[in-house]
């Protein structure tokens, strides 16, 4: 079994190829990964056979990966929230909050 990581780098290094290729990007160096997802994909059943004649369903589950990347420098950092910030995005989640089944 291949580690997750080896399959997602050859989809990097697939997708770089693509964009050098197909899209007119001159550098591969100059890309960075703008947005990184993933998707429910098919689950199929399969026969487990266990001792005693017995025999069970094993699930075999895929996903898609989806990473869209995009030429020029990246964004710079984001400054980490300090407690304040976080407290004062708390508040104002619960004052938008709505309560269902109520007044």
């Amino acid at each position: 079994m291949r580690m997750p990581f080896f399959s997602l780098f050859k989809v990097l290094l697939e997708a770089q190829d693509m964009a050098v290729r197909d899209h007119n990007v001159e550098f591969r160096s100059n890309l960075y990964i703008a947005q990184s997802t993933s998707g429910r994909g098919q689950c199929l059943k399969r026969i487990r056979y266990h001792g005693r004649g017995r025999c069970g369903i094993m699930e075999k589950v895929y996903c898609h990966y989806f990473v869209k990347l995009v030429e020029g420098p990246p964004p710079p950092p984001e400054a980490p929230k300090t407690a304040v910030a976080h407290a004062k995005e708390y508040i104002q989640e619960l004052r938008n909050r709505t309560i269902i089944h109520t007044l």
